[in-house]
């Protein structure tokens, strides 16, 4: 995998004001003041300014501090207990084929989001989210932001159990029961919708002193992860549901495209078939007037 530093948005938040308590006047006609602030000024989110500094969105930084903890109650469970209890709580809430489809353990297709392997699966994820996921979540707002943001991650779970129960419908391979964790599926769908809404962006390729647009950075990820997915050998990576999120994310970016295009498609042909039917019916009579003598326009 190739790594990426990008230049993030911080913004910081005005310099407040302290008057006096000899400057306010006291009474009936007392001046009142309020916190300012007390609305968000992302879209779509409610409550106060956002904490530390304004640096995080709000979707953002709850999903990362949700990562966070969790990561943090994997490491006890780690260091605590024996090996067994890590890998009954990664079976129990990492996304794994063989439970999904034997025994209906619905939830792994969202809980999975949330398990990192280790530090530095935790601290890439989460760095992609917050150089790619801020400015999405300050054009749509943090209702929206969540809703794609989870239809990726979620999408992706989806894709990667069937094209393994597609490959092995009996779930006898190994990697059937192997438990897929990890954000990155709903990364991905957050580095596809970057690559479509903010397309000439130029990103810096950290440690190289150059700057590419965004949507050649996206399509240089997809690429690179789709001929790492055909590696045979594997690389304990799930390629695969990088590649599910990018998709589902294109499809839902892209549906009302697809929508428009059907309904004209289908108004094409309704066109077409009335002007065949017009044409052998012009034919048929020659062009020529109804004969009727009664046939006269009436006043």
């Amino acid at each position: 995998m190739s790594w990426h530093v990008f230049a993030g948005c911080i913004t910081f938040p005005p310099p407040s004001v302290t008057l006096p308590s000899q400057t306010l006047t006291t009474g009936l006609a007392a001046l009142t003041l309020t916190r300012m602030g007390s609305r968000s000024r992302y879209p779509g989110s409610f409550g106060p300014r956002v904490s530390w500094g304004g640096m995080l969105t709000p979707a953002v930084r709850n999903i990362v501090i949700a990562c966070t903890c969790v990561f943090f109650v994997q490491t006890i469970i780690r260091l605590i207990f024996p090996t067994e209890y890590t890998a009954q709580f990664q079976h129990l809430f990492g996304l794994v084929p063989w439970y999904v489809t034997r025994r209906l353990f619905v939830w792994q297709f969202a809980t999975y989001l949330f398990l990192h392997a280790t530090i530095w699966h935790l601290v890439m994820n989460m760095l992609f989210l917050y150089f790619f996921g801020m400015d999405l979540e300050r054009t749509w707002g943090k209702r929206r932001f969540y809703e794609y943001y989870f239809l990726t991650g979620i999408g992706a779970g989806v894709i990667n159990v069937l094209i393994k129960v597609i490959l092995d419908p009996h779930g006898r391979d190994f990697s059937f029961a192997i438990p897929t964790i990890g954000a990155s599926g709903a990364i991905y769908g957050v580095l596809i919708a970057a690559g479509i809404l903010f397309p000439d962006r130029q990103v810096w390729l950290f440690p190289l002193p150059i700057s590419i647009p965004m949507k050649l950075l996206v399509a240089g990820s997809i690429v690179i992860e789709f001929f790492l997915s055909l590696d045979a050998g594997g690389d304990n990576i799930s390629h695969v549901t990088h590649l599910g999120g990018a998709l589902v994310g294109y499809l839902y970016l892209r549906r009302g495209l697809f929508l428009y295009r059907f309904r004209n498609d289908y108004l094409d042909w309704k066109r077409r078939r009335a002007r065949r039917k017009f044409e052998v019916y012009m034919r048929d009579h020659k062009n020529e007037p109804p004969h009727d003598s009664d046939d006269r326009w009436v006043n």
